[in-house]
C-alpha cells in the first residue's frame, strides 16, 4: 500500500492486525483504542511515504516554496480529516465495519493534539491544507508542546488548568521524528569580536545549547497524494544527565539541563506576569525561529543554490509577531556564520519575509525590554540596534528632523527600562505586511500604522482569512455535504464557489426541509453529547445561540452574559413576556494570568447554574458553558449551531473564522460591524444577517467624547435591571466576582461598549425570535448563509497570498 491509489483492503487488514500483533494483542481481543491506534498506524505509512514522496520530487525542490512561521497550530484530530483528504473514509469505514467495529466510535479514541489556543492556531491549520490541497510548496514550522495550552476544567464555576497530556503512552501515531534534520540552539552568553582575513568580525558565544529535534505531521492534500510537512521543534537537552552529579547525591542538579531544555516545549503561551515567564516566551520564541532558519538554509544550500538566491525561491511568513526575532536571525547567520556583507544580508532578508498582523489591540504586539533581549540574545540586539539606525535613516530621508515621526517608527522606544517593539521590528525587515480582513486592514493603515503606510504606501495590503471546507464542512457535517452533493455533485470540498449553486433552491420547499432536517439531526446529535458529557437536558426545537471562542473582554462574552440575564428577568418579572426557547452555548478558555476573562467564566457558570435550576423559567432558557474548548468540540457544536454570536467591539476584532465556519454550516449570524462580518454581510445580503450596534468610527466618536456608562444603566429600565441581577440575583450574600463584573462595566468604564451597544444588541434578538417564528424563512436564510459564503475558503486565501505575496508555482504530483 504505497499510495490511496493502490488501497488494498485485504492488505490494509493485514497491516492492521500485524500492527495489533506487534503490540502483543490479537484482534478478537482489541479494544476501540488498541483498534485505532493499528489503523492510524497503517495509514501513517501511507502519509509518511507519500510525505517522502513529496519532499524528494524534483520538480518541488526547484519550485519556491512558503515556509509558515506560526506559534501555534490548532489542527485538530487528524484521522478523520486524513481519512476524508486521502479519500479513504468510507473504504476504512466499510473495513472497520466488518471488523465488527464503528470507525466513529474508533476516532473518539483520538485526543486533539495541543498545538494551538484560538483563530490564529486554527487559522495555521486551514493554510496548511489549503496550500496542500493546491499543491504549492510549503513547510508549517511550529513547536512540539508537551503539553500545549492546557485542559480546562471548572470547580464551583471557577476555570482551573491543568495539564493537556495529548501524547499518551503510546505517542501521537500520526507524527514521525527527523533526527537527523536535529539543530543546536543557543542562548545567553557574549559576542566576541575576532579576525579573519585581516578584518574584524563578531561572533556570538552562547553559554547555553540545547537540541532542536524535529517531529512532522503530515499535512494531506484532498484527494491528490501531495503531503508537506508541518515540522514541530521539541527542544532537548545536549547532554541531559550527569552521573557525575548524581554519584554525589546531587539528583537534581543532575538532571538540570535536562529540566532547563524541557521547560522551552513544555507549554505553549507560559505565563509571563512575571520576569522568568517574559524569558521563558523569548527562548521558546527564539529556538523555533532559529532552529527553522537553520532548516531553510540548510535545505537551500544543499540542493546547490547561492545564498543570495534566497528569496528566489523561499518564502518565510511571520504569523504574528511572536516569530519576529527570526528577521535579526537570519541577517546574524548571513553575516556571522556565511560570511556575507551587512548589505547582502539585509538585501536578502528584506526580500524573503513577509508578516501578517492579527490584532488592532496595541497590547496584542510583542514588546520585549532591550535588556532581556541583550541578556539572552546579545547579538541579536546588536543587529536590532543597526537595523533601527537603518529605519531611523529611511525616515530622516521622508521626514527630516521630524523627531515624532522618528519616535512613532522607531523599533526602540526609551523609557524607564528600553523597549523593543517587534510589529515595527516586522513592518520595516518584510518586503509585504497584510491584515486579515478589509476593515482590519484599513485600520491597520488609518490607526495603528499610519506613519508605516505613509512611508511605504504599496507594502501594506489585505487577505481576508478563510477556512478549510474540507473539515468545516465535508467532515465535521456529513449530513449536510451528502444534501449538497446530491444537488451540485462532489467537486465543491476543492472549489467551494460551486455552493453558489445551492441558492436556487433556497425557496424549494421541499430542499427546505431536509436543509432543515439536517440541522435538527445536528442539534440532536449536540444535545446527546451536553447530557452525555455534562448532565443538562436540553431542548432541541429550541433555538441554539452560540459563542465559541477565546474569552477575552473584547469579544464581548460579557454582552451575552447581560442579554440572557435579561430574559432571565422578563421570564420572573413580567407575565406576558413569552419567548422561543433558547439554549445559549460558551465555549473557552481564559488566559491563566487573566483575571477579568476569569472572573466573566465564572459568571456566566454562576447564571447557568442559577437558570438552569430555576423551575419558575419553565426551560425556556437554558445557558450551557462546554468546557475545555478545542478543535474536536467545535465539529460538533458548529454544524447545531442556529445562532452565531460575533458581536466584538467594531474595531478589535481583526478577522473572526468562526463566523465563517456557522455561516458556511447554515447559521444565521447576529455581529457586529467589525472584522469579516462586514464581508460575511456583503455575501449574504444585508437581509440574511442581523447586524447592530456602533461602528468602528463611531466607537472612536464616543470614546473621545467621554463615554460614561452610568448614562445607559440609568436611562434603560432593562439594562439596569438586568445588571443589578449580577448584585443580588444569584446567591444570598453578594458574591464578590459578580460584583467586580458589575463594576467593571460600570466604575471600570465599560472598556468595550457593552452598555451602549446592549440596547441595539436586545433589539436585533427580538428580530431573530420573530424570524424564527416563520421557518421556511428562517430555511431560506440558512440555506443562503451556506451558498453564499464560498468567499470564505482558505483555499481563496491562499490564491491570494499567492497572487499577492508570496507569487508561488502550484507543483502536481
Amino acid at each position: 500500500m504505497k499510495t490511496t491509489k493502490q488501497f488494498d483492503e485485504i492488505l490494509f487488514q493485514e497491516s492492521v492486525k500485524k500492527h495489533l500483533l506487534t503490540s502483543t494483542t490479537k484482534l478478537e481481543n482489541a479494544d476501540n483504542k488498541e483498534l485505532y491506534l493499528s489503523i492510524v498506524r497503517t495509514l501513517a505509512e501511507i502519509t509518511t511515504l507519500n510525505l517522502l514522496e513529496t519532499e524528494q520530487d524534483k520538480t518541488i525542490k526547484s519550485a519556491k516554496s512558503l515556509n509558515y512561521f506560526s506559534i501555534e497550530f490548532l489542527i485538530g484530530r487528524l484521522t478523520g480529516n486524513n481519512l476524508i483528504n486521502l479519500g479513504l473514509y468510507e473504504k476504512v469505514a466499510q473495513v472497520v465495519e466488518k471488523l465488527g467495529k464503528n470507525l466513529a466510535d474508533l476516532l473518539e479514541e483520538e485526543r486533539d493534539p495541543s498545538l494551538g489556543n484560538g483563530g490564529l492556531g486554527r487559522l495555521s491549520a486551514c493554510f496548511m491544507d489549503s496550500c496542500a490541497t493546491q499543491e504549492y510548496p510549503t513547510i508549517g514550522y511550529g513547536l512540539h508542546y508537551e503539553y500545549g495550552l492546557f485542559k480546562q476544567i471548572f470547580r464551583e464555576g471557577q476555570q482551573q488548568e491543568i495539564p493537556d497530556i495529548w501524547r499518551d503512552l503510546e505517542g501521537y501515531p500520526w507524527e514521525v521524528i527527523r533526527p537527523k534534520l536535529a539543530r543546536k540552539i543557543g542562548f545567553y552568553g557574549h559576542v566576541e569580536i575576532y579576525k579573519k582575513n585581516g578584518k574584524k568580525k563578531r561572533r556570538w558565544i552562547p553559554s547555553m545549547q540545547v537540541n532542536a529535534i524535529p517531529w512532522d505531521l503530515p499535512i494531506v492534500g484532498y484527494e491528490n497524494n501531495t503531503v508537506y510537512p508541518l515540522r514541530l521543534w521539541e527542544c532537548q537537552a545536549i547532554s541531559p544527565f550527569s552521573l557525575d552529579s548524581f554519584n554525589n547525591g546531587d539528583y537534581f542538579e543532575a538532571q538540570r539541563s535536562l529540566i532547563d531544555a524541557g521547560n522551552i516545549t513544555k507549554v505553549l503561551y507560559p505565563n509571563d506576569n512575571h520576569e522568568k515567564g517574559k524569558t521563558l516566551r523569548l527562548m521558546q520564541q527564539y529556538f523555533h525561529s532559529a532552529a527553522s532558519i537553520n532548516d531553510i538554509l540548510h535545505r537551500h544550500e544543499k540542493l546547490g543554490y547561492t545564498l543570495s538566491s534566497l528569496p528566489e525561491y523561499e518564502v518565510i511568513q511571520l504569523n504574528d509577531t511572536h516569530l519576529s526575532i527570526a528577521i535579526p536571525e537570519l541577517i546574524r547567520v548571513l553575516i556571522d556564520e556565511k560570511d556575507l556583507t551587512w548589505d547582502e544580508a539585509w538585501n536578502i532578508t528584506s526580500k524573503t519575509f513577509a508578516y501578517t498582523n492579527h490584532t488592532l489591540l496595541p497590547e496584542g504586539l510583542e514588546v520585549w525590554n532591550e535588556s532581556l533581549i541583550q541578556r539572552l540574545l546579545p547579538r541579536h540586539m546588536e543587529i536590532i540596534r543597526f537595523i533601527n539606525e537603518l529605519l531611523m535613516k529611511e525616515v530622516h530621508k521622508k521626514w527630516p528632523n521630524n523627531i515624532e515621526k522618528q519616535r512613532k517608527l522607531s523599533i526602540l522606544k526609551e523609557g524607564s527600562d528600553r523597549t523593543v517593539h517587534m510589529a515595527n521590528l516586522c513592518i520595516f525587515g518584510s518586503y509585504a505586511v497584510n491584515g486579515v480582513a478589509v476593515l482590519h486592514s484599513k485600520l491597520l493603515k488609518e490607526r495603528l500604522f499610519p506613519d508605516f503606510d505613509e512611508l511605504y504606501p504599496t507594502r501594506l495590503k489585505n487577505v481576508t482569512n478563510g477556512i478549510t471546507p474540507r473539515r468545516w464542512l465535508k467532515f465535521c457535517n456529513p449530513g449536510l455535504s451528502s444534501l449538497i452533493s446530491k444537488k451540485i455533485g462532489t467537486k465543491w470540498p476543492a472549489k467551494l464557489d460551486q455552493l453558489e449553486a445551492i441558492a436556487q433552491y433556497a425557496d424549494d420547499a421541499k430542499f427546505q426541509q431536509e436543509f432543515m432536517a439536517v440541522k435538527k439531526q445536528n442539534k440532536q446529535r449536540l444535545t446527546e453529547w451536553i447530557f452525555m458529557n455534562m448532565g443538562i437536558k436540553l431542548n432541541v426545537d429550541a433555538i441554539f445561540d452560540v459563542q465559541i471562542k477565546r474569552l477575552h473582554e473584547y469579544k464581548r462574552q460579557q454582552l451575552n452574559m447581560l442579554h440572557i440575564l435579561s430574559l432571565y428577568y422578563r421570564l420572573l418579572n413580567n407575565p406576558n413576556f413569552d419567548m422561543v426557547p433558547r439554549v445559549v452555548f460558551f465555549s473557552a478558555k481564559a488566559a491563566p494570568g487573566y483575571r477579568v476573562a476569569k472572573e466573566i467564566i465564572y459568571a456566566i457558570n454562576k447564571i447557568a447554574d442559577k437558570i438552569n435550576n430555576d423551575p419558575l423559567v419553565n426551560n425556556k432558557l437554558k445557558v450551557v458553558f462546554i468546557p475545555d474548548y478545542r478543535v474536536s468540540i467545535a465539529e460538533i457544536v458548529i454544524p447545531a449551531v442556529d445562532i452565531s454570536e460575533q458581536i466584538s467591539t467594531a474595531g478589535k476584532e481583526a478577522s473572526g473564522t468562526s463566523n465563517m465556519k456557522m455561516a458556511l454550516n447554515g447559521a444565521l449570524t447576529i455581529g457586529t460591524m467589525d472584522g469579516a462580518n462586514i464581508e460575511i454581510r456583503d455575501q449574504v445580503g444585508k437581509e440574511n444577517i442581523y447586524i447592530f450596534g456602533l461602528e468602528a468610527n463611531e466607537v472612536e466618536r464616543i470614546k473621545a467624547s467621554g463615554y460614561n456608562p452610568f448614562n445607559y444603566y440609568n436611562c434603560n429600565p432593562l439594562l439596569k435591571s438586568s445588571l443589578n441581577l449580577l448584585l443580588d440575583g444569584f446567591t444570598r450574600e453578594k458574591d464578590r466576582t459578580l460584583c467586580s463584573i458589575f463594576n467593571n462595566l460600570l466604575q471600570g468604564g465599560d472598556p468595550y461598549l457593552c452598555l451602549a451597544d446592549f440596547s441595539s444588541y436586545v433589539k436585533a434578538h427580538e428580530e431573530v425570535e420573530k424570524q424564527y417564528h416563520d421557518q421556511v424563512g428562517w430555511a431560506k436564510k440558512a440555506i443562503l448563509n451556506t451558498a453564499l459564503v464560498s468567499k470564505f475558503s482558505s483555499d481563496r486565501s491562499i490564491r491570494d497570498y499567492v497572487n499577492n505575496i508570496w507569487k508561488l508555482t502550484s507543483v502536481k504530483r
